[in-house]
């Protein structure tokens, strides 16, 4: 399949299409904010994101920043061909368990070792994410750990036929 025409940044913009293959990650003193059942479940200026090309940013966050005892170890494990062997996470907050729904790297391969030990989460599940206080938009795709906001511009990896972009 061939790559699909980017949209065009606008001012204060990115586009997915201008960020490198392979993947990098870099540190955001952006303010994210994630919610479920009226419980902050994170809150930080010191995530690190990860950029490449085609998808939206993936955001780690440190664990100094997750509230204690709402992470609980999910089965599973997944290896990422840059960064290395993820492991899972639930997100037990307000009465619910929200299965696999954050990963990290326990011992990232050097490239990423600014991520260790901090966890991503997949937006969708939770009622609310906000960054720099602007709600966030899930990726399109399950596989996929995106967060869309009106920063980023696409088309984005996840929608019906990009697979092999």
């Amino acid at each position: 399949m061939q790559r699909p025409d980017p949209i065009p940044p606008g001012p204060g913009q990115e586009s997915v299409w201008d960020y490198p293959r392979p993947a990098i990650a870099e540190p955001t003193s952006a303010h994210i904010v994630i919610e479920h059942r009226g419980i902050t479940i994170a809150d930080t200026r010191r995530a690190v994101r990860v950029l490449e090309t085609s998808h939206p940013p993936q955001y780690y966050l440190p664990p100094e920043d997750i509230t204690p005892g709402v992470l609980e170890h999910a089965p599973g494990k997944s290896l990422c061909e840059w960064k290395g062997q993820a492991r899972y996470w639930d997100v037990v907050a307000g009465g619910d368990r929200l299965a696999k729904v954050g990963w990290s790297y326990a011992e990232p391969t050097a490239p990423f070792r600014i991520l260790a030990d901090h966890v991503a989460f997949y937006p969708a599940p939770f009622d609310r994410i906000t960054l720099d206080g602007e709600v966030v938009q899930p990726q399109p795709g399950e596989f996929y750990g995106g967060w869309i906001t009106s920063a980023v511009v696409g088309p984005f990896k996840g929608v019906p036929g990009s697979r092999f972009w």
